[in-house]
């Protein structure tokens, strides 16, 4: 990788929406800050007890596993078997990831060699493309169906022949977007028929409402046989600080991550994997209550919205709102709007790639009564 791969990728929009902020702030303004999806809820008791007996024990001041810390495989296998009816070889299906962004980068980054190809949803988490540029592969960008399922059918033949890596992402950020099982399988068997390692990104599994329980692409049946899955802490469990997620699926993907890791460090922390260990074994006690916080959140800044004419469908999973732009601003248009009239902080669409202009993501990580404040904001700004 050259200065030149570096320096050809265009500045990361969060950069540019944090400078904004501190820039605000500088000014004396109190925002609501809406935009980056920080959860701001805390990190489980079990959990923080699990990382203190952890930092308190003398045996763990070593190097942590490469692959994974076999208490963190464990509780990685009953969890999928216990959350999806999945049955894995952890031994050699699953690997330990210091989030699931930068694991997502690797498996990119292990599987691609310049030239190749990405397939990539056009709106789309950012590490997904720019991962692939740095690769030196190429990201080629699917269209959505209304309904948003991927346009398979409009991908171009040549591209698809030298397509290495899929990648989907539902429930979807920023979209919202969820699928079925179904249509999980669809993309299993595409990939299948082209040779493609479909990664899919499972980061909202938990974070789904009103009876829709979210399906992992391994309970198609085969599907590891070309596909894996990241999941991550972050998000289900409040623990975006503490940096751990895990892969699982297709053994000689994961092998061939392993081979990368190793060769550029030293595995994911001892203490982060003991800690997502606790989390995922007491998965059924920590989830209801912060689903049901988010729950809470989003019924009432949606109802906030149409209460004020702006008409909004309470998505059923993830922490955000995928929110149109008011018609005839441009995206850093409505931000800069947003700020200096409502002290209202959100992502503009493009930070998700050029499909995603002219849209704006709304992330539930404020209290409900400051996120009805947003949505008055919000709205009120579009008035004006």
């Amino acid at each position: 990788m050259s200065r030149s791969t570096i320096s050809a990728i265009p500045p990361y929009v969060f950069y540019e929406l944090d400078a904004r902020r501190t820039a605000a702030r500088a000014r004396g303004q109190q925002l609501i800050d809406v935009g980056i999806g920080s959860p701001d809820g805390p990190i489980p008791p079990v959990v923080v007890e699990a990382m203190q007996r952890a930092a308190a024990d003398r045996s763990l001041s070593g190097y942590p596993h490469f692959q994974a810390h076999p208490a963190y495989r464990d509780a990685v296998a009953a969890y999928l078997h216990a959350r999806f009816g999945v049955t894995i070889d952890a031994a050699k299906q699953m690997h330990a990831l210091a989030g699931s962004k930068e694991g997502i980068a690797e498996l990119i980054l292990s599987h691609t060699d310049p030239g190749d190809v990405v397939l990539v949803p056009e709106v789309y988490y950012p590490v997904y493309a720019r991962a692939t540029v740095l690769a030196g592969a190429e990201p080629v960008f699917v269209p959505f169906l209304p309904d948003g399922r991927l346009d398979l059918d409009a991908l171009d033949a040549t591209q698809v022949a030298r397509a290495k890596v899929m990648i989907v992402n539902y429930p979807g950020n920023p979209t919202t977007t969820s699928v079925t099982l179904d249509e999980l399988a669809r993309y299993v068997a595409f990939a299948e028929r082209h040779d493609i390692l479909l990664l899919s990104d499972l980061a909202y599994s938990e974070l789904s409402f009103d009876g829709y329980a979210v399906p992992s692409v391994l309970q198609v049946p085969g599907a590891d046989r070309v596909a894996v899955e990241t999941h991550t802490c972050s998000k289900s469990f409040n623990m975006a600080g503490v940096r751990v997620a895990f892969v699982v699926g297709k053994a000689a993907a994961i092998a061939q991550l392993d081979a990368y890791r190793s060769n550029i460090g030293y595995g994911v922390g001892t203490l982060s994997q003991l800690a997502g260990a606790a989390a995922f074994t007491h998965h059924a006690v920590i989830v209801p209550p912060i689903v049901a916080e988010y729950r809470a959140r989003r019924d009432a800044i949606v109802a906030a919205f149409n209460a004020k004419g702006w008409p909004v469908i309470a998505p059923k999973a993830t922490m955000y709102l995928w929110l149109d732009v008011p018609e005839g601003m441009g995206d850093w248009e409505w931000v800069d709007a947003l700020i200096a009239q409502a002290g209202v902080v959100v992502t503009p669409g493009m930070a998700f790639g050029d499909a995603g202009r002219g849209k704006f993501r709304v992330s539930l990580v404020q209290p409900a009564e400051r996120l009805v404040a947003a949505a008055n904001g919000i709205v009120a700004t579009a008035k004006r």
